[in-house]
């Protein structure tokens, strides 16, 4: 009905070869006129794996994670994979079910942000058998996979140094879950930065991964504590939570209490007061993590690397000059 070969159907279906975009639309034209879709059980059963790649995230509530699985997505549609995206909920045990149920499909590849600081026991006895890119929650016992994160040291170090710069000496930090270490290395840039400057530690309240429930934890804090001049939140879910906290209690930013934010997205730039806050690049840590990823699944034998990306601070208006 398309008028091509069999091959070529094929190529347009599996995507093992490029074919033009005359002869892929005119296949794809009949297919919907037949009503035919792809056997993907039958396409597996002869490939041996799926063209198909497994993402795990800790959870949807994140903008962090939704964005970097939508970045994926747009890679992998440009090379005609599929994306499959599994939530652990941030359990463990959730995470092995998931796990479990994205290797039945016999994926090419995975890309995992674990549930927590240790790799879960079905990817560690894939990794000679299976490309893995573990992403953001990176431990130093991830030596036998490759990485790809942000320096979150450096992070909270730079956010730390424009409070202490613009003359802030009580700073918060409102974290979600400290025992992350992603949340663990930013907590300690920010220490560090400020005993390098001979200023007292911040101080740490965590509100956990729900922005409402992280409100009235804040909230709760500010209530019963002598008010930081400035705090740091750690993640998008944070900053929204402590955007919330602030302006239940009628404190006003950043003529009250200052505040930087993590992860920078339009609507930081839409409010009254433009928020200052971490750029994570996302579209960078998902280009850097296919590209690898896509080097395994074509044999690539290289050691693995650990890919460190840097986040920048965006100033803005949210932090008021004291000195």
């Amino acid at each position: 009905m398309a008028g091509v070969s069999i091959a070529t159907v094929s190529n347009v279906f599996s995507g093992r070869k490029v074919v033009t975009p005359e002869l892929s639309a005119r296949v794809n034209d009949a297919a919907r006129a037949l009503s035919y879709q792809v056997d993907r059980a039958a396409s597996q059963l002869k490939s041996g794996r799926a063209q198909v790649v497994g993402v795990l995230v800790p959870n949807f509530n994140d903008t962090f994670f939704t964005s970097l699985v939508s970045r994926i997505e747009q890679l992998a549609a440009a090379v005609a994979y599929q994306v499959i995206v599994v939530s652990s909920q941030d359990d463990e045990a959730v995470e092995a079910a998931r796990l479990d149920a994205l290797m039945g499909w016999r994926p090419s590849g995975i890309i995992a942000v674990p549930a927590t600081n240790t790799v879960p026991q079905l990817l560690r006895r894939e990794f000679a058998n299976l490309p893995i890119i573990l992403v953001d929650r990176v431990g130093q016992d991830d030596l036998a996979v490759d990485t790809v994160t942000v320096d979150n040291h450096a992070a909270g170090w730079e956010a730390a140094q424009h409070l202490l710069d613009c003359g802030h000496r009580s700073i918060a930090i409102a974290s979600s879950v400290s025992a992350f270490r992603p949340i663990q290395d930013r907590i300690r840039g920010v220490a560090d930065c400020c005993a390098a400057r001979g200023v007292p530690a911040p101080r740490v309240i965590e509100v956990g991964i729900n922005h409402e429930s992280g409100a009235e934890i804040l909230g709760e804090w500010l209530n019963a504590n002598q008010h930081p001049t400035a705090i740091i939140a750690m993640t998008n879910v944070t900053t929204l939570a402590a955007l919330s906290a602030l302006a239940r209690g009628s404190l006003e930013i950043p003529d009250a209490i200052s505040l930087i934010g993590f992860d920078d997205y339009t609507w930081m730039t839409a409010r009254k007061v433009p928020l200052t806050a971490v750029r994570q690049p996302i579209d960078q840590i998902a280009d850097r993590t296919w590209a690898r990823l896509m080097s395994r699944i074509q044999g690539s034998a290289e050691l693995p690397e650990s890919i460190v990306l840097a986040a920048t601070l965006q100033v803005r208006s949210s932090v008021a000059r004291l000195a």
